[in-house]
Formats: structure tokens, sequence, C-alpha cells
């Protein structure tokens, strides 16, 4: 079992990285999910999430997440094959947790050098956090 700390993780990034190691059958637990970073200008992200949290009515799909540990593992989801069994025994091996559940309190928690925010030049980023509370999230 991995314990990975998203903080200051890019999302795209971090979701392939996982994803290809859910895909070979380990075990991954992500913590601090609301502290993960989304590249680009902040009011196009947020229109683009918005637009997706939008489609759709409370009765028919899609829906699409509002918190940010379920924004992380939609993500995710997508980068995998979901719909075969080899998918979604992948994705069943996949736990994001709002912070450190007290659980996870006491393990060795890894970060992923390849996803980091040190790759990005520019200061053009939105934490997944705020974009989550800004589309209505409670979490």
């Amino acid at each position: 079992m991995a314990v990975i700390d998203a903080n200051n993780l890019i999302l795209g990034r971090m979701a392939s990285l996982v994803a290809q190691r859910l895909l070979k059958g380990e075990e991954i637990n992500i913590i601090n999910a609301e502290k993960v970073i989304l590249s680009g200008r902040r009011d196009t992200t947020f229109a683009r999430y918005k637009k997706y949290t939008d489609r759709g009515s409370r009765e028919f799909g899609p829906h699409f997440p509002r918190r940010p540990d379920q924004i992380v593992a939609r993500t995710i989801r997508g980068m995998i094959p979901h719909k075969k069994m080899t998918g979604r025994e992948a994705y069943n091996r996949l736990k994001v947790y709002i912070g450190v559940p007290p659980e996870l309190s006491k393990e060795q928690a890894n970060t992923l050098q390849d996803a980091s925010i040190t790759r990005l030049s520019t200061s053009n980023y939105t934490v997944l956090g705020d974009l989550s509370k800004r589309l209505g999230s409670k979490f």
C-alpha cells in the first residue's frame, strides 16, 4: 500500500502516474486532495469546471463532483479503462482523502517528483480546494 501526499502536485500529471501504478496492481491512498494544483488561468479553469457541474440535473446525469477528493478520483478514473474488469479492479484499489485521516497519520507519505509544482514556470495555477469551494462544495 502506497500513501501519496498530493500537496503541491499537478492534478493531471499526478493522475496519470497514479493510474499507471493502479493498473500494475498497486493499492494507493492519496491524502491532502484539497491541495492539488490545477495549471492554467483561474477564470478559465473555473469556467471549464462550472460547465461540467452545471450539465445534467439532479435526476439525470452526467453528475460531476464538487468535492476535491471526488474530483481527483474522477480524474484518475478517466485515465483507466473503468468499464472493463481490469479498470474496475484498479479503481477499487484507489482511496482519496481530504486532509490526513487518523488511520494513515502514522504511515510514511511519499510524493511524486514528476508531478511537482516546481515544473511550472508561471504563476497561473489554482488550488483544487479553492476551486471546489467556488463550485459550491461544503468540504
